[in-house]
């Protein structure tokens, strides 16, 4: 049975939406934000708020108030969780119940290329002076840290020096690991940078090794390397909206009669606006943008505006 009121017509796009993840936000008939979140789903996320709430039931009152649902599909779960924690920063609707937009700690992975005393650590920040290169940021420590072990597991850098002594000797002995420590770093650093090739190795390796745990019945072992893949993915996910550079630009995309503006802004977008517009003032807005930021911004902006289009055309019958 469908709710009464507006919720009625934002129910019925809910079918629109990407099944991949992204960011939502519920507007009511006024045009204010009521609440904006992130979903590994969309359809999924989205749809649940018109069935069983379960442990959300204060959020019924919010969601009879609902008249329209906006999204941005994002490339990846950890696009999707930046992108969110950078609106909520910026500015906290009524119904969210916290700025941060999740737990997980804001943290970088530091790698140490030193030929006596290489190493691979998470921080919460780069150091300033240091030879060392920082990657980042990441957000979730604990997804950090078990892609750190992923790395360790297969690329052991603290047992990688030109000159083990002692219990690092006999570890490396131990571990096998025979590997120039010069070809360790730079394999560690090509995955850290999203290098394909290297991402796709390393993951190979983790799952014929948790594989091998499984069929051994170490299953434990097992699930130890499999949060360390899905961490390996998360951080080696695209995730464009929050940068180490600190760059400020604006992005725009069109489609349908709705145009979205993305400001970006010390490196993090926190700023997403969409309003209907016809072609030709779209044109000119998009000729006003003062530099092209490349083809991964402009296509994000014209994919959440086609979804944008199709989210805001009426529903048949």
């Amino acid at each position: 049975m469908d709710l009464p009121g507006p919720s009625a017509a934002p129910r019925a796009t809910v079918a629109r939406l990407p099944l991949g993840p992204g960011v939502y936000r519920f507007r009511d008939a006024a045009g204010r934000v009521l609440y904006v979140g992130r979903a590994a789903c969309l359809r999924r996320r989205v749809a649940s708020y018109w069935g069983d709430l379960g442990d959300r039931r204060h959020l019924a009152a919010m969601v009879a108030r609902i008249a329209r649902v906006e999204a941005v599909p994002c490339a990846s779960a950890h696009e999707a969780a930046w992108l969110e924690r950078n609106l909520l920063q910026r500015r906290t609707p009524p119904w969210n119940r916290s700025r941060s937009g999740g737990q997980e700690a804001e943290v970088w992975i530091k790698v140490n290329s030193s030929a006596r005393t290489p190493s691979l650590a998470v921080v919460h920040g780069p150091g300033r002076g240091d030879q060392a290169r920082y990657f980042g940021p990441y957000l979730g420590g604990q997804k950090a840290r078990d892609a750190v072990s992923g790395l360790r597991r297969v690329l052991p850098v603290g047992q990688a020096a030109d000159q083990p002594t002692g219990t690092a000797r006999e570890l490396a002995q131990a571990r096998s690991s025979s590997a120039a420590p010069v070809y360790v770093v730079r394999t560690v650093t090509a995955v850290l940078d999203r290098d394909p090739e290297a991402v796709a190795v390393l993951r190979a390796e983790l799952i014929q090794r948790r594989d091998a745990a499984a069929s051994r019945l170490a299953f434990e072992f097992a699930g130890q390397v499999q949060a360390e893949l899905e961490a390996l993915d998360w951080i080696t996910a695209e995730q464009k909206v929050t940068s180490a550079q600190p760059s400020d630009f604006d992005v725009l995309g069109w489609a349908g009669g709705v145009l979205v503006r993305f400001e970006v802004r010390a490196g993090r977008l926190s700023g997403w606006t969409q309003r209907v517009c016809a072609a030709r003032a779209a044109r000119r807005h998009l000729a006003r943008v003062p530099a092209d930021p490349g083809p991964a911004w402009t296509d994000f902006a014209r994919q959440t505006a086609e979804l944008a289009a199709l989210l805001t055309t009426p529903c048949a019958g």
